[in-house]
């Protein structure tokens, strides 16, 4: 008996996986096709045991998306090779569909995000930090109260046929495909009949990314777009991992850098980057580089909390 029948008898009876259940198999899967395929050495278990283990856990999606990749290289501790920003990226999208929180604001409603902002002096200084809360509302028809580097204002709501890109609106964003490829489609074309048989074109690739980010720049997105943002931006042409780890916000942190500005080109030296935490490849927030009064800083931003509320000045 092979490892596919082996796979299509296990546990035939059992009810479907679930979304998020689905999205970790397929990453753990995309993880065991991508490891190197000769059998690996270790006391007392045959490669096929392992492989059926491998396989029968791929079905029953029975762990998270933690993956560690190890080589066996005699020592007494395995040494953990590089991961890639494909890697990383697929893993926070299982991760966000996991975790994610479904839910369906009314149009009267507003979305409430908490915010916590860092900026430390490239030359030396002290660190200053602001904590930034924001309401939007969830269709633009009410004015919305926004808090930026500690800046607060009103927002005026949309006039008719007004509108931002990537959507705000709730129910534009409904709209967004959450098929990877689609939304990447959807996005490029910006609000046109999207034409998803069209290769995006490597000088069409940095907005794409721009977009994408700002996606995730929403504290609250319908189910699945999220995850759907990060699967796109793993096919992005010149994504990578920086070298080394970060700690960011009481986590170790991998952080990933896209291509933004002239094609084939990335931001260096302290440019955006995504970051990650090292084991679940969740989301934690993002650094860049920032200018303000004639001092340069590397700026860290991240939610803290967020929610649907009935009306500015609430929080959930």
């Amino acid at each position: 008996m092979n490892e596919i029948e082996l796979l299509r008898e296990w546990d035939a009876d059992a009810p479907p996986l679930s979304d998020a259940a689905r999205a970790r198999a397929r990453f753990r899967l995309h993880q065991a096709m991508q490891a190197p395929t000769a059998p690996v050495a270790v006391p007392g278990v045959g490669r096929r045991p392992l492989l059926r283990i491998a396989v029968a856990g791929v079905a029953a999606a029975a762990v998270t998306a933690t993956v560690v990749v190890a080589q066996n290289t005699g020592e007494q501790a395995p040494r953990t090779q590089t991961v890639s920003a494909t890697t990383v990226l697929r893993g926070a999208a299982a991760e966000a569909l996991r975790t994610e929180k479904p839910v369906a604001p009314r149009d009267d409603q507003f979305i409430y995000t908490k915010e916590v902002i860092e900026r430390r002096p490239v030359s030396g200084g002290p660190v200053k930090k602001w904590v930034d809360e924001s309401w939007s509302s969830v269709d633009g028809s009410k004015k919305g109260y926004v808090s930026e580097l500690g800046y607060k204002q009103w927002v005026p709501a949309f006039k008719p046929g007004q509108g931002t890109w990537p959507p705000t609106k709730w129910s534009e964003l409904k709209e967004l495909p959450t098929d990877p490829g689609k939304l990447t489609a959807t996005l490029r074309d910006m609000g046109g009949k999207p034409d998803y048989g069209r290769p995006t074109r490597a000088d069409e690739w940095p907005m794409v990314e721009i977009f994408l980010s700002g996606l995730l720049r929403h504290s609250v997105l319908p189910k699945g777009l999220r995850s759907a943002a990060f699967e796109a931006l793993a096919a992005a042409p010149g994504v990578k991992v920086l070298p080394g780890r970060t700690e960011f916000n009481g986590h170790t942190a991998l952080g990933v850098q896209y291509v933004i500005g002239p094609p084939g080109t990335s931001w260096k030296d302290g440019g955006r980057t995504l970051l990650f935490d090292a084991e679940t490849y969740q989301y934690l927030g993002l650094r860049e580089r920032a200018t303000g009064k004639n001092t340069v800083y590397d700026q860290s931003q991240y939610v803290v909390a967020s929610g649907v509320v009935d009306r500015v000045f609430q929080r959930p």
